[in-house]
């Protein structure tokens, strides 16, 4: 299992890069200055990570609420991956669309592709942090002896 400070830099570090590619990306490919862009990768990436925590929050407590458990069913694992999706475009579509004076419809578009990038991204990401800093083993008892 990894360590505090270990998530500390996992996050981050997921981050960052992230933006240092999606802001220059996406300036390029949507004809957007890259000011603007930066701008509104940062708030979204900002926005996306206290509604992660609120949503992930939320959906325990109704889970409890409803099932007495917090154990994900593959069913679920799905609803819960499209209703966090659906909640992020609900706050993001109007803040794109405002920012950058966008209709409603091209905000979607930019939204959508930033979920495709973030979701190619976190799996080559996190691939590529696991091979470079490994998860420790956890302490396991030799045989015969008593932990």
């Amino acid at each position: 299992m990894r360590r505090t400070a270990d998530r500390i830099r996992h996050a981050l570090s997921f981050e960052l890069m992230a933006l240092a590619i999606i802001t220059p990306l996406g300036a390029m490919v949507f004809d957007t200055p890259i000011k603007e862009m930066g701008v509104v990768t940062v708030v979204s990436a900002t926005i996306a990570t206290g509604w992660n925590y609120l949503y992930n929050l939320m959906f325990d407590h109704a889970m409890l609420r409803r099932r007495g458990s917090v154990i994900k069913t593959p069913l679920i694992r799905v609803l819960h991956a499209v209703l966090f999706e659906a909640g992020l475009l609900l706050v993001l579509i109007p803040f794109i669309a405002l920012y950058l004076g966008v209709s409603l419809w091209t905000a979607f578009v930019m939204d959508v592709a930033f979920a495709g990038f973030y979701l190619i991204y976190a799996f080559c990401f996190n691939w590529g942090y696991d091979v470079i800093f490994p998860i420790p083993e956890p302490d396991r008892p030799v045989a015969g002896e008593r932990g």
